[in-house]
């Protein structure tokens, strides 16, 4: 990996949970990003599911179009190619992907924010796979918002019930080889919507950073899962943690002559979740940026439409 982002091992916070979550917290106000080894994610599941979705992808487009649907908003099953396009951005992103989030009972006081998900019949053990790495994904990002509430001066289970209903979202994303000079890139410079993703699988040539007004490229070991903070968390904390603006380029001959598969985890707060700045990341010479407070599915709402989703 690029030396300015920095791997820890998640063995430490078994050993001592405050000296993990201090090198986490730094390295993430440095750059917005940390490299985490020896993670509970099962390596087999993620290289199962891996193959699972190359296979999916690789379906005829007539197939793969039975789980689109617009009006979701990409927030479960299949995305086609060059739909979403970073905010701001003037060209779609040359991928496809496909998205399942939390499965909650008709009777749930959150359902009303959360669609049905949906699997795709064509592939063997599709439905048991994507559940299992889901929830793997889940809990491990549950423990590494503990390890944040503790960096950040608070209790340990500060944002348990905060998140333990989340909107969060698995994508596995498929970036088709590039045979020519398409406008756009693979993914366009972007800051993510939700409190930390976590990435795996993304450990070909392709991430950068924005570091100091430059593009700095990322490379992760195979079994190295990265953590980024994403933008509701920035504004949480009055940007003391910063959601740093990040692609995944195309215009490279590494990258372009192959496909390239990566499936991050959005991890959301529940949808009634107030993001209010957190008054401890106030004071003189950080003034609120955010005096007026939002409803974490409006803030998520207003971004779907920013780039192109909804």
């Amino acid at each position: 990996m690029s030396n300015i982002v920095k791997t820890i091992s998640f063995d430490l916070w078994h050993q001592d949970p405050e000296l993990f979550a201090n090198q986490l917290g730094e390295n993430q106000k440095l750059t917005g990003f940390c490299g985490i080894k020896d993670h509970p994610i099962q390596k087999d599941l993620v290289n199962d599911c891996i193959d699972m979705f190359a296979d999916f992808f690789h379906l005829n487009n007539k197939i793969k179009m039975q789980y689109f649907d617009e009006k979701m908003g990409g927030a479960r099953g299949y995305t086609p190619y060059k739909i979403e396009t970073p905010k701001d951005g003037n060209h779609a992103d040359l991928k496809e992907f496909w998205q399942m989030g939390r499965d909650l009972p008709l009777e749930h006081m959150y359902k009303k924010y959360m669609f049905d998900n949906y699997f795709a019949s064509e592939i063997t053990e599709f439905e048991i796979k994507i559940k299992e790495l889901f929830s793997s994904f889940d809990q491990f990002g549950q423990q590494l918002m503990q390890a944040i509430a503790l960096y950040l001066k608070l209790d340990i289970d500060h944002f348990e019930d905060s998140i333990n209903y989340g909107n969060s979202v698995l994508r596995a994303i498929h970036y088709p080889p590039i045979a020519t000079e398409e406008p756009g890139e693979r993914a366009g410079a972007h800051g993510d919507i939700n409190l930390i993703t976590l990435l795996i699988g993304g450990h070909k040539p392709g991430l950068e950073i924005l570091f100091e007004n430059k593009w700095i490229p990322i490379n992760t070991e195979h079994d190295t899962l990265v953590c980024n903070i994403g933008d509701m968390l920035e504004r949480y904390t009055n940007h003391l943690l910063p959601s740093v603006i990040h692609r995944v380029t195309s215009h490279s001959d590494q990258t372009k002559g192959s496909s390239r598969y990566s499936i991050p985890f959005f991890l959301h707060p529940n949808p009634d979740w107030l993001i209010k700045t957190l008054p401890s990341c106030i004071d003189n010479d950080h003034p609120d940026l955010y005096p007026e407070s939002i409803i974490a599915d409006d803030f998520l709402q207003k971004r779907l439409h920013e780039i192109n989703l909804l």
